[in-house]
């Protein structure tokens, strides 16, 4: 029997019946490799809650599988012991990482920063033979349509669940390894592009940060006044605003004319909704539906797209409100304090609350201040199964507040700092979305490399 006919089901990957002369199609399985090639992580009884600890090897969990890439923020980590002990679900370079349960189309490709890392409970690892280029697999396997059948055969009505053999019989198109290797190079050239243009977005980011540390938490403008310096790195107009003394707060000496209070007294908390899933007019709209994987890289802040969206219909069929441009939402249960500033109108689920200042233009300072008592948010939580932060969370936390001509300052010059956040968010989504469109074309043999390259050049 050859590898094709042991294919599970290929109804659905259309482009498979139409591929170039000289590509093949087999079973995942077939071209992995022999000894635990498409393998699950440790099962619960092999790792306990117990074995986590705060330093050590990584663990990767299925919240930590993005969009073909690993999710490093917030990871749990087993010691170096367990590890040993576990070594055989140890990852290498070259990996690709699933999902077993929820949103099981989504992968990650392990990088050289993640070899050795624990594929964690809840997980499933593809370890291909060396003869197939990792990199376009990892493509491959983000095709709309493989996605689609990967989803359609995991078993479940309620919550899908994937196994090593409904992967393994995964229909996979076996272009010559030359094709790969220009497939993969191409596709991951238009991702580096996307990198640098994060990377500029980090040290914005950054920036902004800085600023927002420098003027609310360690208060340099006012301590300068204070012992007759000319407060640094801003004009005489700025350093006017900043008093020049201190006065006593429960937190700690503010700076005079400045006000102490708990969050919920200068905040409008949101709550978010979600429509039923099984009435299929509320879904597939034109409206971004945020939830917890959505939340950008802590460096690009603004949430411009969603993986989900709903209906005019289904907006008005659940408790989401359209949140406005400027909103900084938070996820508030399980995954507890991701964050996002809302970057074009949009709704979300009720795991998440959207935060809007209540003094006029206040958004990027609403920001950074949660960003600021993220910690100590997350500290409040409580839930028997999940963690939780509920709106009276809010009031156990205290924050002081600048007058409104400093925060109308800090509005002004950090928004420079923000409009080129966005500006490159919005480019590099431009180009994501350029990679989705061109990769099922390439990836069927329906479009030469030479066409797609030249749509990138003139796409940039």
């Amino acid at each position: 029997m050859s590898e094709v006919e042991i294919l599970a089901d290929s109804s659905g990957i259309d482009f498979l019946s139409t591929l170039p002369v000289g590509w093949n199609v087999k079973a995942l399985g077939a071209v992995c490799e022999p000894d635990g090639g498409v393998q699950t992580g440790p099962f619960g009884s092999q790792l306990h809650a117990a074995d986590y600890v705060p330093e050590g090897v990584p663990s990767i969990m299925p919240v930590n599988i993005g969009d073909n890439r690993i999710v490093e923020e917030g990871i749990a980590r087993i010691k170096p012991d367990d590890a040993k002990r576990l070594s055989k679900y140890l990852v290498a370079k070259g990996d690709i990482v699933y999902s077993r349960r929820g949103d099981v189309e989504r992968r990650a490709l392990v990088t050289d920063k993640e070899n050795g890392w624990l594929c964690g409970t809840g997980c499933l690892r593809v370890r291909l033979m060396k003869s197939v280029n990792s990199i376009y697999a990892s493509y491959y396997l983000g095709h709309p349509e493989v996605k689609a059948w990967i989803v359609r055969h995991a078993q479940g009505a309620t919550m899908p669940n994937l196994n090593t053999s409904i992967l393994s019989q995964l229909p996979f198109a076996v272009p010559p390894r030359n094709a790969q290797d220009a497939i993969a190079h191409f596709l991951a050239s238009i991702d580096a592009k996307v990198d640098v243009l994060r990377n500029q977005n980090k040290t914005l980011e950054a920036m902004a940060r800085a600023i927002f540390k420098s003027w609310f938490v360690d208060f340099d403008p006012v301590r300068a006044k204070a012992e007759g310096r000319t407060p640094e790195g801003m004009d005489a107009a700025t350093a006017a605003l900043f008093p020049s003394t201190f006065t006593d707060s429960p937190l700690g000496p503010i700076p005079e004319g400045w006000r102490y209070g708990p969050l919920s007294e200068s905040i409008d908390i949101i709550s978010g909704g979600t429509p039923k899933t099984s009435i299929s007019d509320y879904w597939g709209g034109d409206i971004p539906w945020f939830s917890v994987v959505d939340a950008p890289r802590a460096e690009d802040v603004f949430v411009l797209d969603t993986e989900k969206k709903i209906t005019s219909l289904g907006l008005s069929k659940c408790a989401s409100i359209l949140l406005d441009e400027g909103i900084t939402i938070i996820t508030a249960r399980g995954t507890v304090g991701k964050l996002a500033l809302v970057g074009r109108p949009m709704a979300m689920n009720q795991s998440c609350y959207g935060l809007k200042g209540r003094d006029r233009d206040s958004s990027f300072f609403v920001y950074f201040n949660i960003k600021k008592t993220v910690a100590e948010l997350q500290s409040k939580t409580h839930g028997s199964v999940f963690d939780t932060i509920t709106k009276a969370t809010f009031d156990g936390v205290h924050a002081h507040y600048a007058t409104p001509e400093v925060l109308a300052s800090f509005e002004r010059i950090v928004g420079q700092l923000m409009k080129r956040i966005k500006l490159n968010c919005e480019f590099s989504g431009n180009l994501s979305q350029l990679r989705d469109t061109l990769l099922p074309r390439l990836i069927s043999g329906k479009l030469r490399l030479t066409d797609a390259q030249a749509l990138t050049e003139d796409a940039t």
